[in-house]
């Protein structure tokens, strides 16, 4: 069954009646998750919060805004620009809702400079499996009160208690923002200048790297033309700050570092329309490629090794004769593979590829043992739900899952919330 609660009184209702009778309670938002985190495979009862969608609280003093756990990304944002303020992070599809993207962290291009959801949340509202209502931190900045609960709930994907309502800090609003696309004649060439620009002293808000043939596929959807075809991949470097100078002469310092790192070009892109129009075509990789994507890897890895497994995904390509197109943050190791049921040919879905199934299972094994391998997590971003736990222990280690475990028994006894994902039962 479905469940819709109107109120924070209702979770909660809904949350002890489930703990009482045993029955499954899997919260659920948007359902924009790539790791089938809020998939009800257990059964029992969904509980949407789609109609948990106010805004409780604008504090402009306090650089902060409290809202309800199913607001959209997209209103939220619009909330935070007519308080003048403004809200860094952006996982990426704006119909997420704000309890989705605390549940599981949710980060995107801009945890460079900004980290992720968790650095911005300062108070939760939250039930419990046995019906509690629990109101944790505020508007405060500093806490040394105990265990951290919030950082505790940040992440663990609904199955320590539901997500009701979150306070989020804001910061002032940036008054300028710049895009540079530098191209290079392969990836390699343009992650291995990463290093260069942050030891320089610069900070960019986003550094995207990406394949120019994976780039064709959002082209073709959105019939539109990335700046430049040089060479084989691009950089896209977005910085924001109090003032046009200023960032001017960090693109200036950029420009220096780059083409001592075999840049072919530096293109600025200083019209706004131009700068979202790039980042346009970024952000619909995903969704160019969507049809024809069986799952989308993120896993993580230190930034040195980025070159190294992004090279050993395409040798995968050639020993399975799969597309993976593979694109990512530069600046912080998050790489993102998409499987491909489909033959990608110059931004085009060919035939279905023969016994593509099982080659995902061989791809998909291979992908996170090599991340691991290098030192980083199966799971950068997207968390772990249905679609990684099976690689948590290979990857953490026991001792650290069976505490984990051991969380999950003391807050949720019977068992009730989301069960199964994160690790088996």
């Amino acid at each position: 069954a479905g469940v819709k609660p109107a109120s924070v009184e209702e979770a909660a209702g809904s949350a002890a009646l489930c703990n009482a009778a045993g029955v499954p309670l899997t919260p659920r938002g948007a359902g924009t998750g790539l790791s089938a985190a809020c998939v009800p495979a257990a059964g029992g009862i969904v509980l949407s919060l789609e109609r948990l969608d106010g805004v409780v609280d604008r504090d402009r003093d306090n650089h902060t805004i409290t809202v309800q756990a199913g607001l959209p990304l997209k209103v939220l944002y619009d909330e935070v620009e007519s308080m003048g303020l403004y809200f860094p992070p952006h996982p990426g599809d704006e119909g997420a809702f704000v309890g989705g993207t605390v549940a599981t962290n949710a980060g995107g291009a801009r945890a460079v400079k900004y980290g992720t959801i968790r650095r911005f949340v300062s108070g939760l509202q939250a039930v419990t499996a046995s019906g509690t209502v629990l109101e944790l931190g505020g508007k405060y900045i500093k806490s040394s009160s105990g265990y951290n609960l919030i950082d505790l709930l940040i992440g663990s994907e609904g199955t320590l208690a539901v997500i009701t309502a979150v306070t989020l800090t804001l910061l002032p609003k940036p008054q300028a923002v710049q895009t540079l696309i530098v191209p290079f004649a392969s990836v390699g060439e343009a992650i291995a200048a990463v290093p260069a620009i942050l030891e320089a002293g610069i900070i960019p808000t986003a550094v995207e790297f990406v394949e120019h043939s994976v780039l064709r596929s959002a082209e073709r959807l959105l019939n539109k033309s990335w700046p430049t075809h040089q060479g084989s991949a691009s950089l896209m470097i977005v910085l924001d700050g109090p003032g046009e100078e200023e960032l001017l002469a960090a693109c200036e310092k950029i420009a220096e570092v780059v083409e001592k790192h075999s840049a072919l070009d530096v293109l600025l892109a200083e019209q706004k329309t131009r700068q979202a129009e790039i980042m346009e075509i970024r952000s619909m990789i995903y969704e160019a490629l969507k049809p024809a994507t069986m799952d989308l890897f993120d896993v993580c890895v230190p930034r040195s090794e980025i070159v190294g497994h992004v090279n050993f995904v395409h040798e995968l390509e050639v020993k399975y004769s799969v597309s993976l197109p593979t694109y990512g943050h530069a600046a912080d190791g998050n790489v993102h593979t998409h499987f491909l049921r489909c033959a990608l040919i110059d931004g085009e879905m060919g035939a279905e590829l023969p016994d593509h199934e099982t080659a995902y299972a061989q791809v998909k094994a291979e992908i996170f043992a090599d991340a691991i391998r290098r030192g980083g997590i199966v799971s950068g971003e997207h968390g772990i739900g249905l679609t990684k736990r099976d690689y948590l222990v290979t990857n953490l280690g026991e001792a650290p899952v069976q505490m984990m475990r051991a969380i999950k028994a003391a807050l949720d006894p019977a068992g009730i919330l989301n069960p199964g994902k994160i690790f088996t039962p």
